[in-house]
């Protein structure tokens, strides 16, 4: 069994370089996941100097690690929308949902990009019917022909115009017509400090700066706290997700609107897959990841499935379930909080904030705007979700669920952890995630070390794949 994402398996390795000498630029966008590449595409041939960097691997984080959907029928958004704001808010994102995936498949079409998709039908389920109602109507007065079914006592409601792609042979192909456009890529790039100036901002790390006119921060988490002090706008999620082989593809995808949700979608290639998530937490809540994996696994067993990929991934929940795309401050700018709909509204950011860069009107920069006033806020979770785990986690490190070859020490007076692989050799890492100094976790079935506050992720030895950290905690002596 694989434990890394199916997105990510016999896809060409393409290397860029690492960023060594310093340079100028007039819009640096940080980040090359799906905001990034989608910023980066439309920013194209628009007689600017757009340069790219990315702390690990174009196309491999965050990006790569979804199920992969491209819908507009996301849980009970439009209903949840109404309830905090109003109808007509709702209505405002449903049509950003719609013009999203116009977006995507006006951009494959154009580019001749091959990448999977495939037009499906979307579900949401429920063993209850009335819960269904509601945004049924809501979808019904938006113009939207809509389809009920049951079975096996769920109720669902679905539409059929949405699709599923492959999310990474996507990526690569923006990056390559990004590249022929001029657009320069930068891998195993940091950029640990954003400091103004003048005339823009001065980026960069140890080794190299970059001056830029202006900044598009689309790295998932930003790393830093202010000034838009992120841990109190949102909470992260983590899900479980697996690729099954199976016979036969369904022309399908459905979710289910109640915990624990139940997500799935079919791949069809060289080999069929089911993918399907569950178990998703709030990353505070909940701290054994092979338990979930194992609880992700019987259910495959009950339909007589055994699953050849296993992975996780992150999500940041907003407390209004809108992202925050736009401007941060003046010519800085932020997209993130896709709320598990990343597909739809990392594609839509890339627009906004491109328009907003070029000085052009988009009809939805005040909906996502990280100025607008927060209707919703849930400040005794925010307050919970960050104490409980960095408390619980200090005192309690060696937890009952680790393997034997996992344990702590304290080293020249240094606490670290320690993972002893089947060659016998130590992999010693500090044991405090840099970002905002929580314990982490050791996953099992990954073999990574997670921070349970912010979702920071590093390998075995210390090496972080995920942010918001920007610093390994590899040990040294």
């Amino acid at each position: 069994m694989k434990t890394d994402s199916l997105w990510l398996e016999n896809i060409t390795e393409q290397v860029e370089e690492i960023l060594k000498e310093d340079m100028n630029c007039d819009v640096l966008i940080v980040g090359a996941g799906m905001t990034g590449l989608s910023t980066a595409y439309h920013l194209k041939n628009k007689n600017l100097k757009v340069v790219v960097v990315e702390k690990n691997k174009i196309g491999k984080g965050i990006s790569a690690r979804t199920t992969g959907k491209i819908t507009y029928l996301q849980d009970t958004i439009y209903c949840d929308l109404t309830n905090s704001y109003s109808e007509k808010v709702a209505k405002k994102y449903f049509y950003s949902q719609k013009d999203a995936i116009e977006v995507i498949l006006e951009t494959i079409e154009k580019e001749k990009i091959e990448c999977n998709l495939k037009k499906v039908s979307s579900y949401i389920f429920s063993k209850k019917k009335e819960k269904l109602e509601k945004e049924k109507k809501l979808l019904k007065k938006f113009g939207v022909s809509i389809k009920e079914t049951k079975q096996d006592g769920y109720y669902a409601v679905g539409v059929e115009d949405t699709y599923v792609f492959h999310p990474v042979k996507y990526m690569q192909s923006l990056k390559d017509i990004c590249k022929k456009a001029g657009i320069k890529f930068y891998e195993h790039t940091d950029v640990n400090f954003i400091r103004k100036e003048d005339n823009g901002y001065i980026c960069g790390n140890e080794l190299v700066k970059i001056r830029a006119k202006k900044v598009v921060l689309a790295c998932h988490y930003p790393y830093f706290l202010f000034p838009f002090l992120m841990p109190l706008k949102c909470t992260l999620e983590k899900s479980y997700i697996s690729a099954t082989p199976v016979k036969k593809v369904e022309s399908y995808s459905a979710i289910s609107i109640e915990k624990p949700i139940v997500s799935l979608r079919y791949h069809e290639e060289e080999q069929n897959y089911l993918i399907y998530l569950t178990n998703s937490h709030s990353l505070y809540k909940e701290y054994d990841d092979q338990k979930h994996f194992e609880q992700l696994k019987k259910s495959l067993k009950r339909l007589c499935l055994e699953p050849k990929y296993l992975w996780s991934n992150h999500d940041i929940m907003t407390f209004d379930k809108l992202p925050f795309v736009g401007l941060l401050k003046p010519n800085l700018y932020l997209a993130t909080g896709y709320n598990t709909w990343g597909m739809t509204n990392s594609n839509l950011a890339g627009k906004i904030i491109s328009d907003i860069v070029m000085d052009i009107y988009n009809p939805y920069e005040l909906l996502f705007s990280l100025k607008r006033k927060l209707k919703k806020l849930s400040l005794p979770e925010t307050i919970y979700g960050g104490i409980k785990p960095m408390i619980e986690n200090k005192v309690w490190k060696n937890k009952d669920w680790y393997p034997e070859n996992v344990y702590f020490e304290t080293r020249n007076g240094k606490n670290v952890a320690i993972y002893v692989d089947k060659s016998k050799k130590e992999h010693i890492v500090y044991n405090t995630c840099p970002h905002l100094k929580c314990s982490l976790l050791f996953n099992s079935v990954e073999k990574t070390w997670d921070c349970p506050c912010h979702g920071s992720r590093f390998d075995l030895d210390g090496k972080v794949i995920v942010g918001p950290s920007n610093y390994n905690i590899t040990y040294h002596e």
